[in-house]
C-alpha cells in the first residue's frame, strides 16, 4: 500500500516537473494552481517555493521544517493541514531543488495508511498475544496431563514399596504413550511377583519338606547317642551332629516364620499391646547372658508405650535386637534400650558398645544369610535382622541403623498412623 501510494506521488511530480521543463516556473504554478482550482484537492499536498523559502505556489503555507536537503522524500505533520481533525494527519511527499532554485514539493495524505498499519500492528499484537495465550495454555494442559501420569506411576511404586508388589498403575483407555508405558509396567511387575513368588515357594517348600527327614534323622542319632556308653568316641560325634542339626532346624523354622510374616496373614491378629511390657520381658530374658558377659543390660524410657500389632512377633524381633548387641559388643559392655512414645508415634532403639557396622554394609546385614566377615566365629546362622525387618515391614515401622560412638544403635519407629512398608530399613 505504501509502495502504491510512493508511486502515485511519483507520477505526480514527474507530470508538474514535465510542465516546469516545457515553460518554466511559470507554468509550472499554473499546473499547480489548476490542480486546486475549486478546492477540488483532498489528499494532494503541493508547495512552489523560492531559495528562501517563501511559497509561490500551492496548498501549504510554509516549508515543511523537517524536509531538508536538495532532494528526497519523507512523512511530516503540519497543523494547517485538517486543523479540525480528531488526530493531526500524516502526510508523505518527496521533493527537490528546480534548477532555478525553487523547490516543489509533492505529496499526499496518508492518515489512512497510517490508520490501517496501526490496526495491522495491533491484529498483530493481538495475534501473537492469543497464540502466546493458547501456547501457554496448551502447555499448561499438557505437562500437567504428563505430570498427572507421571505422578499416577509415582504414587503406584509408592504404594508398591509400601504394601507389596500387588499394585498396579491404572490405566485411562487413551490407548496413548501413557497407556502403553503403564500397560508394560505392569506386565513388569506381573513377572517380577510370579518370580518372587515361585523363589518364596520354593525356599518356603524346601524349609517344610527338610524338617520331617532332619526330626527322624534327629531321632535316631539321639537313639544311638543314648545307646552308647560314656567316653566312647562315637558318642561325641554323634552329639555334635546333633548340635548341627538343631541349628539346621532352627534356619529352617526361622525361615518358615519370616515367610507367615511376610505373608501377612499375622495382621488379622493386631491388637494394642504395652511396648515398654515386651522390652521389659525381654531385658529380664537376656539379663543373665549380659551379666555371663560381664555386661550392663538396662531399660531407659517411657513406662508405657502403645503400639498396635502382634505381640510374639514383636517380642521375637526385640529379642533378636538385644540377642545381636550382647552378642556381638564387647565384653562387660553396656547395652541399653530406649523406648519412647510421642504424638508422632513410638520409637525402640537398642543400643551396644561394640566395634559396629561399615557403612557400606548396612544394608546387607537386614538380608537373609549375610553375616559380617569378623561374625562368622559367633553362634547364628545371619537370620535374626532378616527376621527383625519383616516384623518392621509388617507393623508399618521403619528401622534406622545410627552410630552410637562407640557401637551401634538400631532403632524402630512406629509412625502413630503406620501401615505395612515394603522398604523398612534406612541408614
Amino acid at each position: 500500500m505504501l509502495r502504491q501510494s510512493d508511486q502515485a506521488i511519483a507520477l505526480e511530480f514527474a507530470t508538474l516537473r514535465e510542465a516546469y521543463n516545457r515553460a518554466g516556473r511559470d507554468q509550472l504554478i499554473a499546473a499547480i494552481a489548476q490542480r486546486m482550482f475549486g478546492g477540488h484537492v483532498e489528499s494532494g499536498v503541493y508547495i512552489l517555493a523560492d531559495p528562501s523559502g517563501v511559497p509561490l505556489a500551492g496548498n501549504l503555507s510554509a516549508w515543511p521544517a523537517s524536509l531538508k536537503g536538495s532532494s528526497g522524500w519523507g512523512n511530516f505533520n503540519t497543523p494547517e493541514w485538517k486543523p479540525n481533525a480528531a488526530r493531526r494527519p500524516l502526510l508523505r511527499a518527496t521533493f527537490e531543488t528546480l534548477p532555478d532554485g525553487t523547490r516543489l514539493l509533492v505529496g499526499k495524505d496518508i492518515t489512512d495508511l497510517d490508520h490501517v498499519t496501526g490496526r495491522i500492528n495491533t491484529a498483530l499484537l493481538l495475534t501473537t498475544l492469543l497464540i502466546v495465550a493458547v501456547a501457554a495454555a496448551a502447555s499448561a494442559s499438557i505437562t500437567r496431563r504428563t505430570v498427572g501420569r507421571i505422578e499416577s506411576i509415582n504414587a503406584t511404586s509408592r504404594a508398591i514399596m509400601q504394601s507389596g508388589l500387588s499394585e498396579r498403575i491404572p490405566l485411562r483407555g487413551t490407548k496413548d504413550e501413557w497407556d502403553e508405558l503403564a500397560t508394560n509396567l505392569n506386565s513388569m511387575l506381573d513377572r517380577i511377583e510370579t518370580l518372587m513368588g515361585e523363589v518364596k515357594q520354593f525356599t518356603d517348600n524346601v524349609a517344610h519338606e527338610l524338617r520331617t527327614p532332619i526330626t527322624r534323622l534327629r531321632g535316631r542319632l539321639e537313639k544311638s547317642y543314648n545307646s552308647l556308653p560314656e567316653g566312647d568316641a562315637h558318642k561325641s560325634m554323634i552329639g555334635d551332629t546333633i548340635a548341627d542339626l538343631d541349628s539346621v532346624q532352627r534356619i529352617f523354622s526361622s525361615l518358615t516364620r519370616i515367610s507367615q510374616i511376610e505373608a501377612r496373614d499375622r495382621r488379622a491378629a493386631f491388637r494394642s499391646i504395652d511396648l515398654a511390657e515386651i522390652v521389659s520381658e525381654v531385658v529380664e530374658l537376656f539379663d543373665a547372658a549380659a551379666e555371663e558377659k560381664g555386661g550392663d543390660l538396662k531399660t531407659v524410657g517411657d513406662q508405657r508405650v502403645l503400639v498396635t500389632g502382634d505381640r510374639d512377633l514383636l517380642f521375637d524381633a526385640v529379642a533378636n535386637l538385644v540377642d545381636n548387641a550382647i552378642k556381638h559388643g564387647p565384653e562387660a559392655g553396656r547395652v541399653t534400650v530406649e523406648v519412647r512414645q510421642s504424638d508422632a508415634g513410638a520409637a525402640l532403639a537398642v543400643s551396644d558398645e561394640g566395634p559396629g557396622i561399615p557403612g557400606d554394609e548396612i544394608r546387607n546385614v537386614f538380608k537373609r544369610f549375610y553375616r559380617l566377615e569378623r561374625s562368622r566365629r559367633t553362634p547364628g546362622n545371619g537370620l535374626g535382622l532378616s527376621l527383625v525387618a519383616a516384623v518392621a515391614r509388617l507393623h508399618g515401622a521403619q528401622i534406622e541403623t545410627l552410630d552410637n560412638a562407640p557401637g551401634l544403635t538400631i532403632r524402630m519407629w512406629f509412625p502413630a498412623s503406620a501401615r505395612p512398608v515394603e522398604n523398612a530399613v534406612a541408614s
